[in-house]
């Protein structure tokens, strides 16, 4: 029934919710700083990578073997089960070093909730950095209206999936180059680079008139997704240090995922009220905004970005 399925999916953000943070710490605390940007940029590619080839998967069992929907679940499931045993089995925790220690020491004696403490410890630029991050959030709807316009502009409705795959392929291909351009010119100036891209795609969408201005324009976005995700995630690091690593991923995703739902609203209010190309030069231009205020903001002093010799 219909409020089954809201349950289950529901259940299953809040598994993305709990997952996201300490698998982002997980990542940054197995790797070199000096290659965190390309570790993070593989993770994303892995998961553009996944999500290609289960549609495809997908597709190929209801439209070519004949399969039904709840098969197709039970046999989604196979997965899912395997990651989890090789979590349980594989994968092993570099050693937490005195970060415990120093929440459990005993001038932590002000009676403060530990997580309270880790997050007043953060540094300031850090909140300076979630703050340029709603920003440029505030501006990133849902990719659902880049299909939108790009049906707007010709592009034939079967066609959809295509492009929206083509989509998957560029970030797949190259998230992992762009985040290893992050470890060697520095996170800020890859991020910067990506979210000015970002602002190109959102003003070519706001005038094009072809449909091969939407292929073009949905080529080139990819691109910004794979100089982006990845580096995102290590500057996060970057700026948290290891003891506060958990948290600041933590509120890295919360202040993500509190900024995606109004940012959709909004552009959906303005496509309505003014039209497409009023909505993506809002997003453009917020956008161009969270990208200059990027550039001035003061680099992380743990910053490792540039590979070290």
């Amino acid at each position: 029934s219909p409020p089954q399925v809201l349950a289950i999916r529901l259940t299953d953000r809040v598994g993305k919710g709990l997952r996201g943070s300490p698998r982002d710490a997980l990542i940054a605390d197995s790797v070199h700083p000096s290659d965190r940007g390309r570790a993070f940029g593989f993770q994303r590619a892995g998961d553009h990578a996944g999500a290609v080839v289960g549609a495809i998967v997908g597709v190929a069992l209801l439209q070519w073997w004949g399969f039904d929907m709840r098969t197709v679940f039970w046999l989604a499931a196979i997965p899912g089960v395997m990651a989890v045993a090789v979590v349980l089995l594989f994968v092993r925790e570099p050693p937490a070093g005195a970060s415990k220690e120093a929440l459990a020491s005993p001038g932590n004696s002000s009676g403060a909730p530990a997580a309270a403490l880790v997050s007043a410890s953060l540094p300031r630029s850090f909140w300076g950095y979630l703050a340029i991050v709603l920003i440029f959030t505030l501006g990133n709807s849902t990719d659902a209206f880049l299909l939108l316009r790009a049906q707007q502009l010709g592009v034939p409705l079967p066609l959809l999936p295509i492009i929206w795959a083509m989509l998957h392929v560029v970030k797949s291909l190259a998230s992992t180059p762009g985040g290893a351009l992050s470890d060697r010119i520095g996170r800020m100036p890859t991020v910067v680079a990506g979210w000015s891209i970002y602002a190109v795609v959102y003003l070519g969408f706001a005038v094009a008139s072809a449909p091969w201005h939407a292929w073009m324009l949905v080529a080139v976005y990819g691109v910004f997704f794979a100089l982006t995700e990845g580096p995102e995630r290590a500057l996060v690091a970057d700026f948290a240090g290891e003891r506060n690593r958990g948290t600041a991923f933590g509120w890295f995703h919360l202040v993500v995922g509190l900024g995606a739902f109004p940012a959709s609203v909004l552009f959906g209010v303005v496509w309505d009220r003014l039209g497409p190309g009023a909505a993506f030069g809002m997003g453009a231009a917020l956008a161009l905004a969270a990208a200059v205020a990027m550039a001035a903001l003061p680099r992380p002093s743990r910053d490792s970005a540039r590979r070290l010799p």
